[in-house]
């Protein structure tokens, strides 16, 4: 009975949408006829003698005929009746003139034998206006009546009343927030006004909702019409602007909501109605990114394009940001299987023309590396892959020194071999200055392409930014599980800032450097104010709904190995230029004398290779002067680098210069 069952319901259902297809044809001939007869009674002042009357009969088919073959032709009958709005309206419009052209030019040129088929113009314009008013009318009809019928649904269904709402922000997406609440009834939120501080849109109504004041009205609306809820409904407020309305909204005190970004509103991911909390995210990282789509464009689509470290925090929105714009194929190499897995099967479902090739591999391992290039010929490689946790690096130098720094020579070397046009590497603001392995790997990486661009006819750049929200092992993730263990939140130092940036803003930014980079540049993105780590701490405790200190503690453990109370994204004696883009810039960063570098990647393979840890540091502090990682031991180095003090220099006090010339002697150059 069962296997009967299911083919006769869809064999069923297909008679019934058979049935409904064909009624609405028909009610779209009986409107188009209708208003034919309408527009002739009118031409005759509703007397219509004789001989009139039979040319009317005459025209009335095959001017139906040709209005409904216009309709057909600009879609309109694929429309959904219920769900028509006024996005549809330019499809009845241009049905509308298709099919009045050729009535007109048959009333213009047909022979006097066939006077009988001339329309009258007045009759023309008159029955176009009336015809297709009368099928746009309708389908609103329907839809006005499908929407009473689910607003009755969802009142009888509903046993709770409406909770009152209050819109901050009464622009399109504040439209488009009112439209979905009232489609549907069953959100039990009930919009009473918006609050928008323009004043030109005071006291104006949208959808039917009212601007009832500005922000500064807030609290005095909240109480007036007991408001329940505030939601956000802007969607590019500054960061600024947005802490300032939440402590607002706190003072009150009111809950607050949001609605999702624009671009997955429009990008049709999530609906507009699928208000959230506030989350930290949304504090740190509201700034909008503009691109330079055009240059973009020019600089992915159709090219096979190289993201390593695919499947980590900044590789995978890499890959995401970059399907956006077409490239002939999408190589994602990542030597952890499970997170490969998961971008490429996220990928293919979001973007199934997409050429992708996942990639299991070890961007150390040449003879895999060469192969790859060999097999794909890559036009551009964004380069993500690295050890990024710099306690964990201190403790583990020869792999940072291995995959942040050898590593990134080896890819760098075999993109210039194998005539890649662009390498983009994504270093850190823990590059500057560093006093973590972590970061003085990433500076040599930085070191190390510059050496390759003059080398190899491939653009290579760096871009250094700070940290991204969310990203894996980053300190917000960490603060939300021990929120979710009750407590405390650890805090290395009360004093201790960071910078902030989304993930999808970093990836975009990235983009944007390589597209507008010559070779040789090291870009740093602007990264906004810097934010205190214990002002975070008590950020994410209030949004989780809880009370810092009082009911979920904060204690302050001390600084770990290699990290610093202020990160920087440049130096003092580090000059920037001003780019096209208003978030990136070119670091004037002195690099190394030719040769140098080639010295210094012979040595740290070396050492790395021994796990020869106390000798790497050292070797790390006197090839970057400006570098100050800490020793455990403190001794003289026979390569002509010595400790002094916990931090290093090189031998005899020279300057990288001098020290470069006399490497540059050393190994014969």
């Amino acid at each position: 009975m069962g296997e009967e069952y299911e083919p006769k319901s869809k064999s069923l259902l297909a008679w019934q949408q058979i049935l409904a297809h064909r009624f609405h044809f028909a009610l779209d001939l009986f409107v188009l006829t209708a208003a034919f007869v309408f527009a002739y009674l009118i031409e005759f002042d509703f007397s219509i003698p004789m001989g009139e009357l039979r040319r009317g009969l005459i025209q009335v088919s095959y001017v139906v005929l040709i209005q409904f073959a216009a309709l057909t032709l600009a879609g309109v009958h694929l429309f959904i009746w219920r769900y028509v709005g006024l996005g549809e309206l330019k499809a009845f419009f241009r049905a509308a003139l298709w099919s009045a052209l050729p009535i007109i030019l048959l009333r213009l040129f047909l022979p006097e034998r066939f006077q009988d088929w001339r329309v009258p113009f007045t009759v023309i314009v008159v029955d176009t206006v009336l015809a297709f008013g009368g099928v746009i009318g309708l389908r609103v009809l329907r839809r006005l009546v499908y929407e009473q019928y689910e607003k009755r649904n969802n009142h009888h269904s509903q046993a709770s009343r409406k909770k009152p709402v209050l819109l901050i922000g009464a622009g399109h997406a504040g439209m488009l927030v009112v439209r979905e609440m009232q489609s549907q009834a069953d959100m039990g939120l009930e919009v009473k006004g918006f609050v928008d501080d323009e004043p030109h849109k005071q006291g104006s109504v949208i959808q039917g909702v009212k601007v009832l004041g500005t922000s500064a009205d807030l609290p005095r609306l909240v109480r007036e019409l007991k408001i329940e809820l505030v939601v956000i409904s802007i969607t590019h407020a500054s960061r600024a602007e947005f802490r300032r309305l939440l402590n607002l909204c706190e003072q009150i005190p009111v809950k607050v909501q949001l609605i999702p970004a624009l671009d997955e509103i429009l990008n049709g991911r999530v609906k507009v109605s699928r208000i959230r909390d506030v989350q930290i995210e949304d504090i740190l990282g509201r700034e909008p990114v503009s691109l330079d789509e055009d240059e973009l464009r020019a600089f992915l689509s159709g090219k096979v394009v190289m993201v390593t470290g695919a499947g980590g925090s900044i590789g995978s929105e890499m890959a995401r940001q970059l399907a956006r714009f077409h490239p002939g194929r999408l190589l994602l190499v990542e030597r952890a299987e499970f997170a490969l897995f998961n971008i490429d099967r996220e990928l293919r479902e979001e973007w199934p023309e997409l050429s992708i090739e996942a990639l299991v591999a070890d961007i150390g391992d040449e003879l895999r590396m060469r192969s790859i290039f060999a097999r794909w010929a890559t036009d551009v490689v964004f380069h993500a892959a690295a050890h990024k946790h710099v306690p964990l690096m201190e403790s583990n130098s020869c792999e940072a020194v291995k995959n942040n720094a050898l590593a990134t020579h080896l890819l760098g070397k075999l993109a210039g071999e194998f005539g890649v046009g662009a390498f983009v590497l994504i270093s850190t603001d823990k590059a500057v200055r560093p006093t973590s392995v972590m970061g003085a790997t990433k500076r040599v990486a930085e070191l190390i392409v510059q050496d390759l661009d003059r080398k190899f006819p491939t653009r290579y750049v760096a871009v250094r930014f700070g940290n991204v929200i969310g990203s894996a092992g980053s300190v917000i993730p960490i603060f939300r599980d021990q929120i979710l263990r009750g407590g405390p939140l650890t805090v290395t130092h009360p004093d201790m800032v960071r910078y902030f940036m989304t993930i999808p803003e970093a990836a975009q930014l990235v983009m944007e450097a390589g597209a507008m980079g010559m070779g040789g540049e090291i870009f740093v993105l602007d990264m906004g104010d810097p934010v205190r780590i214990l002002d975070l701490a008590k950020d994410i405790i209030a949004l989780s709904g809880f009370k810092p200190f009082e009911e979920i503690d904060i204690v302050f453990t001390g600084l770990r190995p290699g990290e610093k109370l202020f990160e920087e994204l440049g130096t003092s004696d580090e000059k920037v230029t001003r780019t096209r883009h208003p978030k990136i810039f070119i670091g004037h960063i002195a690099d190394c004398a030719e040769g140098l570098v080639q010295y210094a990647v012979k040595r740290l393979t070396t050492l790395a290779k021994d796990e020869q840890e106390q000798p790497l540091r050292r070797f790390l502090n006197g090839f970057l002067p400006e570098a100050s990682l800490s020793l455990a031991v403190e001794e003289s180095h026979p390569n002509g680098f010595e400790s002094k003090g916990g931090h290093t220099a090189f031998a005899g006090e020279h300057s990288i210069y001098v020290a470069a010339r006399e490497l540059q002697v050393l190994i014969g150059k």
